[in-house]
């Protein structure tokens, strides 16, 4: 099995924090931005990451983690359950869809000819919001979906946990919006703490 990569990708964190909570080993091939021809080559796009599996290759983090926890069902990443399914499957879609939007037009503003420093602002106080909507959720639970972890934490962790700093190797530009746009005080000590636990997990 091999798992197609780059360095700080948030998406493929996600996949590399699944596949060691299944105890899954995978070979690891890097590349660069500047040239994805491999990842094109063997996926016909150049997003990673990119799992392959034999004659199976599987693109997109949350596809690439439900097809793990079908393969290896133990420990679960989703709810066996319908309807808790569809509930994880709909907050990683709202993360996806909706949260990832504040981050994405900062950092869109900021490069821009004449930035629009009040949307910026705006902006900005929309991603704390959503930081306090995961301290609530975090209320009385050690991860995101209840006492166990899950592909819910998979998916947010790689985003979310720049409230607790960049590594300085890390020049991304949207990295540098996740870092500097949100902000761990004293009335986010839960999600302090499950950023806290999540980065000592391992990672494929």
């Amino acid at each position: 099995m091999r798992l197609y990569r780059a360095n700080f990708s948030t998406n493929a964190e996600r996949v590399a924090l699944a596949l060691a909570h299944k105890g899954i080993e995978v070979d690891s091939t890097y590349i660069d931005y500047a040239d994805r021809s491999e990842v094109e080559r063997v996926s016909g796009q150049g997003l990673v990451p990119v799992l392959v599996d034999g004659d199976t290759v599987v693109t997109g983090s949350v596809r690439i983690m439900a097809w793990i926890d079908d393969l290896v069902p133990a420990p679960p990443l989703f709810p066996p359950d319908d309807a808790r399914y569809a509930e994880m499957m709909i907050f990683i879609e709202w993360f996806d869809r909706v949260w990832k939007v504040a981050p994405t037009r900062i950092a869109a503003e900021i490069e821009a000819e004449h930035p629009d420093h009040m949307v910026v602002i705006a902006l900005g106080r929309e991603m704390r919001t959503m930081l306090e909507g995961f301290e609530s959720l975090l209320s009385g639970r050690k991860f995101l979906m209840g006492s166990e972890l899950s592909a819910a934490d998979c998916a947010v962790f790689p985003f979310v946990k720049y409230a607790a700093g960049r590594e300085p190797a890390d020049n991304e530009p949207f990295h540098r919006v996740l870092d500097e746009y949100q902000e761990l005080d004293d009335d986010l000590m839960r999600v302090r703490s499950w950023i806290k636990r999540i980065d000592a997990l391992p990672r494929a």
